[in-house]
């Protein structure tokens, strides 16, 4: 007989928002999980959506900055993962982060409570052949068996990249004598918190010399792995100051929109931030510390840094093995897989990167799906939203040429239709520096949420 249920294969982000949509559609739903029957290298819990990198959803502007026009998208079409994404925030400055393990326990317990979605707990090597309505979701670490069998599917050679996780400092060992709490430019986050991250200032001989530690520290080898290239998005420290010694001073170490609280008058050559982790700020993340540093190498080099001298490590950092279809080439403009379109792709191993990107692939490929189930003809959002341009990216939106011209990517202003900037501010002044572009940015999410409204809304009148 055959299943007309719809099988969600991977209980991450894109996992649980393509379950939480597609249920609700009215469609029955299987959700499998292999954890914690098989493990991976990066998680910790059997939970549902565990984030494994960063605590943090980013920027929550929806005005003028693209993810947070995606936050608001995700946000007028239900999405499970931002709902319980507000509901476990935490401090961050002009970002949404959350307390990672109360946003998982509430996303593993909505969809546990779903009358319509089942979840069973196992390892899937391949889709059963009477599974007509598939969505896979096994993001960046699915399993060997199911990755060869995709593989052979597409007849695509392996593509694949390396993802870092950055270490968790526990707050009564950070030095506020030294180190202070800042928001940069005091930008105040969601909740209204404008002090959300803790600063360690270095100056130049201590950035010189944490850098000289950095570059001479021993890594961990991954062998037959090096070939693969790095996610620009989400460098190891080491591979950043290896592209060169100031990199990561115009990254994730800029001194810029800080003010020393101890020593006002004393511009820092860097600074680095620490991001609160969980809801009691008992442990805070070294933003933008991915690495391959050892562990024993992290403890005495980042104690180097002003301010953690005595610093106390709840999880040092680490690697782990990402890998991502050549999605322009393997899958349609509806998420199928063109081998075999029964089977849809979500999340991470489409080629989309960050939680919110993979939530919003996994959000649009259970739309999908629960279309297709109900007889109808999936139709995706206007290429002028944050949703549509994503869709447009992995599914289309690359340079064609080389085999590796598709490159993983996080939402960004340039995948949307562009739009001719405003030649005065309001009141017909002139724009102040840097104020045209934000205004530009402003006037594309404006009309990417009027049409995606205007999508919706034709989309109810078509059922």
């Amino acid at each position: 007989m055959t299943d007309n249920s719809i099988h969600i294969i991977g209980g991450g982000l894109a996992g649980c928002e393509a379950a939480w949509v597609a249920a609700n559609t009215g469609t029955a739903v299987t959700l499998h999980e292999m954890r914690p029957v098989v493990g991976t290298d990066a998680h910790q819990t059997d939970k549902l959506a565990e984030l494994v990198c960063s605590n943090s959803f980013r920027s929550d502007d929806w005005e003028c900055n693209a993810v947070g026009l995606l936050h608001a998208e995700m946000r007028a079409m239900g999405s499970l993962i931002m709902a319980c994404g507000d509901a476990s925030k935490t401090p961050a400055g002009g970002a949404l982060a959350v307390d990672r393990d109360g946003f998982a326990d509430m996303v593993t317990d909505r969809i546990a409570a779903h009358p319509l979605i089942k979840i069973e707990r196992g390892e899937i090597g391949a889709p059963l052949a009477d599974w007509r309505n598939v969505v896979v979701a096994t993001g960046p670490l699915t399993s060997p068996a199911l990755a060869a069998w995709v593989q052979n599917l597409t007849g695509e050679d392996e593509l694949s990249f390396f993802d870092a996780i950055a270490p968790i400092v526990h707050f009564d060992s950070i030095d506020l004598s030294v180190a202070w709490k800042q928001s940069r430019y005091d930008k105040e986050g969601p909740g209204g918190e404008a002090a959300a991250y803790i600063n360690c200032p270095l100056n130049r001989e201590q950035y010189e010399t944490f850098i000289d530690a950095l570059l001479a520290g021993p890594k961990t080898e991954f062998k037959n792995w090096e070939h693969v290239p790095y996610f620009d998005g989400c460098l190891p420290m080491e591979v950043m100051a290896a592209r060169g010694r100031d990199t990561p001073r115009y990254g994730p170490l800029k001194p810029v929109g800080l003010t020393n609280a101890h020593h006002p008058d004393e511009r820092p050559h860097a600074v680095v931030q620490l991001r609160q982790d969980n809801a009691l700020g008992t442990l805070w993340n070294m933003v933008g510390f991915q690495t391959k540093l050892k562990h024993a190498a992290q403890t005495d080099i980042f104690r180097t840094i002003p301010g953690l001298e005595r610093a106390v490590f709840a999880r040092l950092g680490g690697l782990h093995r990402n890998t991502f279809l050549n999605s322009p080439k393997v899958l349609d403009a509806r998420l199928r897989l063109r081998a075999d379109p029964r089977l849809r792709f979500a999340g991470q191993i489409t080629g989309v990167e960050g939680y919110v990107e993979s939530a919003a692939i996994g959000l649009l490929a259970g739309r999908f799906a629960a279309a297709e189930a109900d007889g109808r003809e999936p139709v995706a959002p206007p290429a002028t939203t944050a949703l549509g341009a994503l869709l447009g990216h992995i599914t289309g939106g690359h340079v064609e040429g080389a085999k590796r011209s598709f490159q993983p990517m996080n939402i960004n202003y340039g995948l949307l239709p562009p739009m001719d900037p405003p030649k005065r501010a309001e009141g017909g002044k002139p724009f102040a520096r840097g104020e045209r572009g934000r205004a530009k940015k402003r006037l594309m999410s404006v009309r990417a949420l009027a049409d995606l409204d205007a999508w919706l809304t034709e989309a109810k009148a078509d059922r």
